[in-house]
């Protein structure tokens, strides 16, 4: 049984498994409650399933984690060899998730660093690849949350959605209801800053937004090492098509990931979903 630190990240970070099984990242599902059922997220509720309840108005809300889930994660990664754990999770200001892993750290078989990135998707997925890496090198639980905290102070998220209504309603909104005045009239881009959703511009056409979210994350990556991330909820078609002129336009891309968004996000920002992670090497 071999002896490591080991990283646990949870299901919104949004990292590939074939990424998550060769650094050995465990992820925690949060939860998607659709009517009266209680899902997990990236098992039992697809994100068309979720796209076909939204557009239907069906009573759609999230939840973390329970503080017992993080236990037992603990458990079984320290049981596997771990031993010391470093636990990277979305921003504290958009989920308790943070605050169960923390109860869960104080029960744990060995030592936890809980990590509240103030990232989402692959903003945090990167932060969690930045601890593994770290730690495959041999690095100690300190090293790996200082790679993981570097990685967030140097990553930025950008999205753009259809319609505010998803977030409105969900309570996720924060500073961008400086918008929902004039929602009907513009297309909101929105940023991830200080762990919130705030506004970044108003743009009057959804051609024109997504012209803009693209010379946005093209100025941010600039010619220096970076890896993007390019998300969508049913939208696979404006996603490649962002994703292919990204490849043309940054001259230090490393690595590009096109994926669709989970439950857990969706849910919040609705169908139509486009958003870019730039994350510096």
């Amino acid at each position: 049984m071999s002896r490591h630190v080991a990283i646990v990240t949870d299901s919104t970070a949004y990292l590939p498994a074939r990424t998550m099984e060769r650094h050995g990242i465990t992820a925690v599902p949060l939860t998607v409650v659709l009517g009266d059922r209680a899902l997990q997220e990236g098992t039992e509720i697809s994100t068309r399933a979720l796209a076909q309840a939204l557009q239907k108005r069906r009573p759609v809300t999230t939840s973390r984690p329970a503080p017992a889930v993080f236990e037992e994660t603990y458990r079984e990664v320290a049981e596997s060899g771990a031993t010391g754990i470093v636990s990277l999770h979305l921003s504290a200001e958009l989920s308790g998730t943070y605050d169960a892993a923390v109860l869960a750290a104080r029960r744990a078989p060995v030592p936890v660093r809980v990590v509240d990135t103030g990232m989402i998707a692959m903003a945090l997925g990167f932060c969690a690849l930045a601890a593994a890496e770290t730690a495959e090198s041999g690095g100690t639980v300190d090293e790996a949350v200082t790679a993981a905290e570097k990685r967030a102070a140097g990553t930025s998220a950008y999205f753009y959605v259809d319609t505010l209504d998803y977030l409105r309603r969900g309570g996720r909104i924060g500073a961008a209801q400086a918008l929902l005045g004039s929602a009907l009239a513009v297309k909101p881009l929105l940023q991830l800053a200080d762990g919130r959703i705030q506004p970044l511009e108003k743009v009057r056409t959804a051609s024109k937004a997504i012209a803009r979210l693209e010379e946005i994350a093209a100025d941010r990556a600039g010619s220096a090492p970076v890896d993007v991330a390019v998300h969508h909820l049913a939208a696979p078609d404006r996603a490649s098509a962002l994703a292919d002129r990204l490849r043309t336009r940054l001259p230090g891309l490393v690595d590009l990931h096109v994926s669709e968004v989970g439950a857990v996000i969706g849910a919040h920002t609705g169908p139509g979903l486009l958003g870019v992670v730039v994350s510096p090497r």
